[in-house]
């Protein structure tokens, strides 16, 4: 739904010019700026997150990370953010400095730092508390940037760990769901990972499944680099917190949003290394190798499922768990 809102009301009335590998038309969570030997990539995004506090994180941390990976999806090392604040009048300042505190560990602890901004309010009643937008400025070699529509029959799909964490927890946290053990978000700041997966090579793709979680991102690969891809169910990593909350909310955890996960696209020949590498690290120690692309049913991807049969993973219509990113 909101592709087609995108489509229908926005992107008809601009004009797109690409002045680097990935433009606007390309529909890519960044774009970039061909400077020389080297490669701008931007990317820019709004939170409105409910509740602002979570099991895991806030909607500072949240900002931060989420900007942050998907300069790293496109391969490049994020170098700075910028950070504006709309928020509503009376708001407690006690809580703006616990986000703004948040955001800044994030950024900190990826080695960045925040540039530039700016500060507005609303009156009372006319704006839900706070909404945040960050915008994401990183560097890659000329050439290095990776795209959606970089896959090729073969590739293997790799998903650094489980997914709906962050949707679901916010969802229980929220409603007042109870579980077992504590479900917290997943959200992280994904770059270090990344980084030595890139080190590794044969990276094709990359994103952070957020809106619209695994179903979104494999459905938009599927299209835009014209394959198929086939997802063996069995190996798609979920906690059983996830499957119990989805089964009883008549909820597709594969929709769901996840903001401390990357699926990754990569050659045959490295996908196992790549694999090790992830292993190693504390955001990839639970990846596994989900599926592969394929050179039949272009443009779909199918879900070969536990009970032995296949059914195309359909794109996700609307959000399962609004405000959650």
């Amino acid at each position: 739904m909101m592709n087609s809102l995108i489509a229908g009301s926005i992107l008809k009335n601009l004009t797109p010019g690409n002045i680097g590998k990935v433009g606007l038309s390309d529909l890519d969570d960044g774009a970039s700026i061909s400077i020389g030997d080297h490669e701008i990539v931007i990317s820019t995004d709004s939170y409105i997150v409910t509740p602002l506090f979570f099991p895991g994180g806030d909607i500072g941390k949240l900002a931060a990370c989420g900007t942050i990976n998907d300069i790293s999806m496109m391969g490049a090392r994020p170098l700075a953010l910028t950070l504006a604040i709309i928020m509503e009048e009376g708001f407690e300042t006690s809580e703006l400095e616990r986000i703004i505190h948040s955001l800044d560990e994030v950024c900190k602890n990826t080695g960045i730092s925040v540039i530039t901004g700016d500060t507005k309010v609303m009156e009372k009643g006319k704006l839900d508390k706070i909404v945040i937008n960050t915008t994401g400025i990183g560097i890659v070699e000329h050439g290095q940037v990776i795209n959606d529509a970089n896959l090729s029959p073969g590739d293997k799909i790799i998903v650094s760990g489980t997914i709906g964490d962050h949707g679901i927890s916010l969802l229980s946290f929220r409603e007042g769901f109870g579980f077992e053990t504590t479900l917290c978000s997943d959200v992280a700041p994904l770059w270090g990972m990344v980084k030595k997966a890139l080190d590794v090579g044969g990276i094709t793709a990359m994103r952070d499944p957020t809106r619209g979680g695994i179903a979104a991102t494999l459905n938009d690969w599927a299209r835009k680099s014209r394959t198929g891809i086939i997802i063996l169910e069995e190996n798609i990593p979920l906690r059983p917190e996830v499957i119990a909350a989805s089964r009883m909310l008549g909820i597709d955890p594969n929709t769901v949003a996840n903001e401390g996960k990357a699926v990754i696209g990569v050659k045959r020949d490295k996908a196992q290394e790549v694999l090790d590498v992830l292993h190693n690290t504390r955001e990839g120690k639970n990846a596994r190798i989900i599926g592969e692309v394929i050179d039949k049913y272009n443009g779909k991807v199918i879900l070969d499922t536990i009970v032995g049969g296949k059914r195309i993973m359909e794109p996700p219509v609307g959000d399962p768990v609004p405000r959650v990113c």
